[in-house]
């Protein structure tokens, strides 16, 4: 499917999860992408389940559901890096491609001559992309960066979990998603800025700095106050009430943003609060919240889910059920956006996958490629590349390059 970035190659050279992330993106609106995966071993998220894939014969197969979350819409070229040939490969490919991602740990390419530095040299017009941890330079440019590791140490776990308890980390690897999404946005910047300038950039995008740019109100509160920010479950720090709460069946969440949607919340829960000296100014709710939460939780437990999400339609009062992941793919919603979508595997007719939720011109862009078999295209890229079919054999042979089977 044609999409915004059709005519633009991406060479993808980072695994598991923000480079993945990125370039998935990339592909949905229409660039081809090339990952490149380790010879014998892949991309390391292959190997990260249960859950695999079961085939159309019933057969459960080695492919992951974390690995065909995070590359759709890639051909797959399967090499062993340490050989000076697939380095070759490499090469070749850059200089046919617009854009290289890659997450190596700093000084990694470099000493194969992969680097930023040695692949300009020869494709000027390279934007190329550096995935890390904590970046390029500082005193942990040296360290790995795991999402978790990084959401403890950028401050965003201790803001996460419940009052009084210990901090949790968010439920999905949010900082690598983010990063992800902070170098597939610098990557097209830099596109733009090529059209004038003819030349690549080098991007230095990392998950430590992800993290930290992205505590947004939460970093503002602190460096405005000199206050570090409690734990507070479901809540919000500077909107009272903005949380769930338990009713009949089931956890509801309210989002009061303003002093006219509290007096109507109060309206339909019977309550007189809007009146309450301590209550009736946005500011003095979040000064009160540990007096007004309690009596919203009793109240709420009164009604059953769907008898407050009519009522607080009805007053529109922005609010929503806390749903399991079996209500959310069943949700009308979801359906009628298109977010869950099949796409033909090679080891399945009908691959579940989610959706980009991108929208031009009133239409979701996704790729219908379905994500690849490791090495299952590198026979067909080398061929792009000018490689006859001797030396794709020869290559093989010599653990160079790995044909999918």
């Amino acid at each position: 499917m044609n999409g915004p970035l059709s005519g633009i190659r991406v060479l993808d050279l980072s695994r598991v999860l923000a480079g993945p992330f990125a370039t998935q993106m990339l592909a949905d609106l229409g660039a081809d992408v090339i990952k490149i995966e380790r010879s014998g071993a892949g991309d390391d998220t292959r190997e990260w389940g249960p859950p695999w894939l079961v085939n159309d014969e019933g057969t459960t197969t080695e492919e992951s559901a974390y690995f065909l979350s995070c590359n759709r819409g890639k051909r797959s070229v399967a090499l062993e890096l340490t050989d000076p040939r697939a380095q070759s490969i490499v090469r070749a490919l850059a200089r046919t491609s617009d854009v290289l991602i890659e997450n190596f740990k700093p000084g990694t390419l470099g000493r194969m001559g992969l680097d930023y530095e040695g692949l300009s040299q020869t494709s000027p017009g390279l934007v190329y992309c550096s995935i890390s941890g904590f970046g390029q330079d500082g005193p942990n440019a040296a360290k790995a960066g795991y999402d978790a590791m990084i959401q403890a140490q950028a401050g965003l776990m201790s803001i996460t979990g419940e009052h009084g308890r210990g901090p949790v980390k968010v439920g999905v690897a949010v900082i690598d998603m983010i990063t992800g999404l902070y170098a597939a946005n610098a990557i097209q910047a830099a596109l733009i800025q090529r059209q004038s300038s003819g030349r690549g950039s080098w991007i230095d995008t990392a998950l430590f700095d992800s993290a930290v740019a992205i505590l947004a109100n939460q970093g503002m509160n602190y460096l405005i106050a000199g206050e570090i920010p409690e734990r507070l479950g479901s809540a919000h720090p500077n909107i009272v009430p903005y949380q769930s709460f338990p009713t009949l069946d089931g956890d509801m969440f309210i989002a009061v943003g303003n002093d006219m949607q509290f007096r109507r919340f109060c309206e339909i829960a019977s309550a007189d609060w809007a009146d309450d000296p301590r209550f009736t100014s946005n500011s003095l709710r979040v000064t009160h919240r540990h007096l007004l939460a309690p009596l919203i939780s009793e109240r709420m437990r009164t009604r059953s889910k769907a008898e407050w999400r009519r009522a607080l339609d009805d007053a529109n009062i922005p609010c929503g059920p806390v749903q399991d992941l079996d209500e959310v793919f069943a949700d009308p919603q979801v359906d009628a956006r298109g977010l869950r979508f099949d796409l033909p595997h090679t080891l399945h007719t009908h691959l579940p996958q989610i959706a980009n939720p991108l929208r031009f011109d009133g239409r979701l862009h996704h790729s219908e490629r379905a994500p690849p078999l490791r090495g299952e295209h590198t026979h067909e890229v080398l061929l792009e590349l000018g490689y006859n079919e001797a030396l794709i054999d020869e290559l093989a042979a010599t653990g160079a390059i790995e044909l999918a089977m």
